[in-house]
């Protein structure tokens, strides 16, 4: 089958493979943690796991195709988690990073909220052309830092 996802997986590039495979990983992995952690839990972690890497590191246009690639192989891998990964990855690629998080009151008064990574000004992960216009932006959400201690702690983290 020329046409199946094995296939077109294969034909990529080994970076693109490569990529491709560590987005779903992290996109999975932020799933679950965010079912057992709270929020700044699970991003304190995957800033610690994003060290900036020395080797060349993909654009912030590969990375938010791999993103809109793995998020079909997540259950319920919504914009949390991509947005998330997708921040771990820039970090990691020594990106700049913005973590927006927005907000909108439905007509019968609930709350709904969605999240996306912009570098550079440009939105890397996060579809905002889906009715999502008419989202209040929250300021964006400072800088992920692994070295900082928790607020609970005396200690540290290492």
């Amino acid at each position: 089958m020329a046409g199946s996802p094995l296939h077109k997986f294969m034909r990529l590039p080994a970076a693109d493979r490569s990529l491709l495979i560590h987005s779903v990983l992290l996109v999975g992995a932020a799933r679950l943690a965010l079912w057992t952690l709270p929020f700044n839990t699970v991003r304190r972690l995957f800033a610690r796991r994003s060290r900036q890497s020395p080797a060349p590191y993909p654009t912030t246009e590969r990375i938010g195709w791999a993103i809109s690639v793995a998020k079909r192989f997540i259950p319920k891998g919504n914009c949390l988690p991509q947005a998330l990964a997708a921040e771990s990855l820039l970090m990691r690629g020594g990106h700049p990073v913005e973590f927006r998080i927005g907000v909108a009151k439905t007509d019968d008064g609930r709350l709904e909220a969605h999240a996306w990574v912009e570098s550079g000004g440009r939105l890397v992960v996060g579809d905002l052309t889906q009715g999502l216009a008419t989202l209040t932006p929250l300021p964006p959400l400072p800088a992920s830092r692994a070295d900082l201690p928790r607020p609970d702690s005396r200690l540290p983290t290492p």
